[in-house]
């Protein structure tokens, strides 16, 4: 596994032990208000920062294509940009990939720090992204009692977004487009030769607004949903800050 933390090189495949386990649950922040109707609509988000150039990471993104078959999971892939200077250009690195990787990483949650491959759960703890156990314990101390996600479609032929549930905190709303699966044959660096397979790879995101602890409603048109290289998409409530994420919903795929 490679490590950079807040931009210095540490590097090698032998670092272990980034952040003893915590015993508190990885939650979401307040509580928001919403109808119990005896299950969770909202699924786990999983975001795995991984390079083409990371010899440790292909167990990693074998695992995140395991685990997005889970249905209360969502996975997305994330690709970085540091490791480029290795021999080869990550044709799926965003750098905002790797801005928002750091912006976890100064949030000082468990098992924080800038590193492939590496697993954030919800927006707050994270694991190597390769450790299965060290993963799914995140997931289950995961908070999904958050606003509700639903989706429609008006007679315009747009897709109509609405966040219902009350908090008294503000949280940003965003569409993610993705690529639910990408194989790549890497020429050079350290996994030079191999051929490599991910799921649910960004390729665009924008900003769609706030919510701000009560029901919302956002108007996607079909330009909005037409973004090339994707064929699925994610809606994301996300508090400030590279905050927890409070609500997913994957829609399209």
């Amino acid at each position: 596994m490679s490590k950079i933390i807040m931009g210095a090189l540490i590097g090698g495949s032998a670092f272990a032990g980034i952040v003893g386990a915590q015993l508190a649950p990885i939650a979401a922040a307040s509580a928001v208000a919403v109808a119990d109707d005896g299950e969770s609509s909202n699924p786990v988000v999983i975001e795995l920062f991984t390079s083409q150039g990371c010899s440790s990471c292909p167990p990693a993104d074998m695992l995140a294509r395991r685990l997005a078959k889970d249905g209360s999971l969502l996975v997305i892939t994330r690709s970085v940009t540091y490791w480029d200077r290795l021999g080869w250009k990550d044709t799926l690195a965003r750098e905002e990939n790797t801005r928002l990787q750091r912006a976890y990483a100064a949030k000082g949650n468990e098992g924080s720090g800038v590193y492939t491959p590496q697993m954030v759960v919800n927006g707050a703890g994270s694991a190597v992204g390769s450790r299965e156990n060290d993963v799914r314990s995140l997931v289950r101390r995961a908070d999904r009692n958050g606003p509700r996600i639903g989706t429609s479609t008006d007679s315009k032929g747009r897709m109509i977004v609405t966040i219902s549930g009350r908090s008294a905190y503000l949280a940003g709303v965003s569409l993610i487009a993705l690529s639910s699966s990408e194989i790549v044959r890497v020429g050079r660096g350290e996994n030079g030769g191999r051929t490599m397979h991910y799921v649910n790879v960004v390729k665009a995101e924008r900003n769609l607004g706030s919510w701000r602890g009560k029901p919302a409603r956002f108007v996607l048109s079909r330009e909005d949903l037409n973004i090339s290289g994707a064929d699925r998409y994610a809606i994301i409530v996300q508090r400030p800050g590279a905050g927890p994420i409070v609500a997913a919903k994957l829609v399209g795929g």
